[in-house]
């Protein structure tokens, strides 16, 4: 049996690459002569006769989306249109926007975790202290444009951010001392392709916990390329856990982000939530 597709194309309407990449897509679904509605600056208030969703723009997007739509039902898949594209890279890979186009049309819908920080969606991961601070100091400014702006700002805190206090707990672990950073991962790379969570899997119904304990200054910058190539797990000042919830308890203010967007808390209370969402890929 053939099932017409009538496919909600959603765009960011505020990135270059997202709208060049948006009229790919619908020069390619008008040669298939597959139906299809763009939507940019105004998205759909309801989902009727839509068969499903495809996301244009990068990381940030979909978190939006996600949280703008929390309780999607429809299959979704996310097209390369940001500067930070580390979901659409681990479901797709290196795919051209035609090859994308042709893998979805073919693919079958799959369940995907998601996770939950204080009342916030995410699905590629939460990061607390160091690389939320990197976000901070890339917020408003045109840093993104580049892996060399993002090095610039990582490598200034490399020497520049302070370590905090903070309890890290689940069900059967518990940890506090001072920490660099806590990465909670349901995705696999972040930022500018760094491999934070190089064995992660979005539909194994738990979350994976790396706490980046006490790193002196140079030795931050002598394991920086080992973090970005996934090759960290057994450094001695990692800490892993793989677990279903996980609470953090910071001694101050904090900064964080969740799928690359900025925000700050002292305390985070983080879960997965199993097969929240379903992807085409």
């Amino acid at each position: 049996m053939i099932i017409s597709r009538n496919v909600a194309l959603v765009i960011n309407p505020f990135h270059q690459k997202a709208l060049a990449v948006g009229d790919e897509i619908i020069a390619l679904l008008q040669e298939k002569k597959i139906e299809h509605t763009a939507f940019t600056l105004t998205w759909p208030e309801n989902w009727i006769d839509f068969t499903e969703a495809w996301v244009v723009g990068g990381n940030g997007t979909l978190n939006y989306f996600i949280n703008h739509y929390p309780q999607f039902d429809l299959p979704i898949a996310i097209f390369k249109g940001g500067t930070g594209n580390s979901f659409q890279w681990l479901l797709y890979g290196d795919l051209s926007v035609a090859e994308q186009v042709e893998h979805v049309l073919q693919a079958l819908s799959k369940p995907v975790d998601a996770g939950y920080c204080n009342n916030h969606l995410f699905l590629n991961g939460v990061g607390i202290g160091f690389d939320g601070k990197v976000v901070q100091d890339l917020l408003g400014k045109d840093k993104w444009n580049g892996k060399i702006s993002y090095y610039a700002v990582v490598l200034r805190n490399i020497f520049f951010f302070k370590k905090f206090l903070c309890t890290v707990s689940s069900e059967t672990f518990n940890w506090g001392k001072k920490c660099l950073m806590i990465s909670v991962a349901n995705g696999r790379r972040y930022g500018g392709g760094f491999q934070l969570n190089p064995e992660g899997l979005i539909n194994d119904r738990q979350l994976d916990v790396y706490i980046i304990g006490h790193v002196s200054r140079l030795m931050r910058l002598r394991y920086l390329p080992l973090i970005e190539k996934g090759k960290h797990a057994n450094l001695p000042f990692v800490t892993y856990l793989k677990t279903g919830s996980v609470h953090v308890k910071a001694d101050g203010i904090v900064p964080a982000h969740v799928d690359g967007e900025y925000f700050d808390a002292s305390e985070f209370a983080i879960e997965c939530l199993p097969a929240r969402f379903s992807f085409l890929y």
